[in-house]
């Protein structure tokens, strides 16, 4: 059996997208190997400790700085040493970025560890950081035995993965249909939803209130609606506010705040057209989105050149997909499904099925233990 180390710059129960695939990755191997997670504490101010997740042992590293979200820890280094040295991991699995913690284990790793570099996305908000780390990116690429990407998209796209195009193999995201399970509570939920929203199209868009989600370019889209719209958007973050001015006036765009799991599943449940407006690479794949596609429901998103969000909704297929920020073509694009009940339903299948045949657990697990066995 196998020792595989988990390298993620945090662990479940943090709520965050690499934390969750860190855990399916762990969740996949379960019985297949033998595991270890090491990451930071998500606490500020934390100490170094030793707990347990699903059975696996998990170190966590006293966190005593968070700079341009990454998180920094003076023992980590002794700590990357010592779990190296006692555990001798076969395999490395270590989530990019982490490029404080990158450091370390490229000073540390041993020659008879593979590694296996999850490569989540590129640093491109942070132009200092994205220049700085050139040097130590093209030491990992050289020193890694396989990159993972989670769309043949992002690979395409992507400066860094490119030129290690013969080491990248694609394993794309994988929702959690546990999680997604509709109760007779929630069903009955959604049909009150739809009885308030009556003769109504009902859109729904989920995610933060950040600036790569492209909230403001849905909202701008709705004012060329007609009045048949109803805008829901749920989720809050620093532009919550400017969302709720730049919505000022137009009574179709409804932003719901925060939602309980309940209510979310009630609102994808009942909604017509499933919207997804973000606009840079930042969005990598886009799980909400395969979330949305799930419950049988047409998306339509805006061209991302590199992003997995094409990869995810197909273009005249599952949904359609329009030139990046052109909120007239994203408003046209929902008026054709509107007007189009057939097409709604013909599209909403087939997001159905692209989900059902790609990204649920099934074939993540699969994949994974595929990748970990081939090395």
């Amino acid at each position: 059996m196998k020792r595989v180390l988990h390298i993620s710059k945090y662990y479940h129960p943090f709520v965050g997208g690499v934390e969750q695939i860190a855990r399916d990755c762990v969740l996949a191997l379960d019985g297949k190997a033998e595991q270890k997670v090491l990451c930071f504490d998500h606490n500020p101010k934390s100490k170094d400790s030793i707990d347990s997740v699903d059975g696996v042992q998990v170190i966590r590293v006293g966190q005593q700085a968070l700079i341009s979200s990454q998180a920094l820890g003076i023992t980590y280094g002794k700590q990357m040493k010592k779990v190296l040295r006692s555990f001798k991991p076969d395999v490395i699995i270590f989530h990019y970025p982490n490029p404080y913690v990158a450091h370390f284990l490229l000073k540390h790793i041993k020659p008879e560890s593979k590694l296996i570099i999850w490569w989540h996305l590129d640093i491109i908000k942070q132009k200092l950081l994205k220049h700085f780390f050139t040097s130590q990116n093209n030491r990992l690429l050289k020193r890694a035995d396989k990159v993972v990407a989670t769309s043949p998209n992002y690979i395409d796209g992507s400066q860094w993965l490119t030129s290690v195009k013969g080491k990248c193999v694609v394993i794309p995201n994988c929702i959690d249909e546990n999680r997604l399970a509709v109760t007779d509570k929630e069903k009955k939920l959604a049909e009150q939803i739809r009885a308030e929203n009556k003769n109504k199209i009902l859109c729904l868009a989920v995610g933060r209130h950040v600036p790569y989600k492209g909230l403001e370019y849905l909202i701008k889209a709705s004012k060329y609606l007609d009045d048949r719209f109803v805008v829901q958007i749920t989720g809050k973050g620093p532009l919550t506010e400017e969302l709720h001015k730049l919505s000022n006036g137009d009574p179709k765009v409804k932003l719901l705040g925060l939602v309980s799991d309940e209510e979310l599943k009630a609102r994808l449940l009942s909604c017509d057209i499933y919207t997804f407006s973000s606009i840079t690479k930042n969005e990598a794949f886009g799980l909400a989105l395969a979330e949305g596609m799930y419950f049988g429901h047409p998306a339509v998103t805006f061209t991302i050149p590199g992003s997995g969000v094409n990869y995810v909704n197909i273009n005249g297929e599952t949904g359609i997909e329009v030139p990046n920020r052109d909120v007239k073509a994203f408003a046209d694009a929902l008026t054709k499904l509107a007007d189009d009940s057939a097409l709604r339903a013909q599209y909403g299948v087939a997001a159905r099925a692209r989900v059902e045949d790609n990204f649920l657990f099934k074939q993540f697990e699969h994949n994974v233990k595929e990748l970990v066995a081939d090395l």
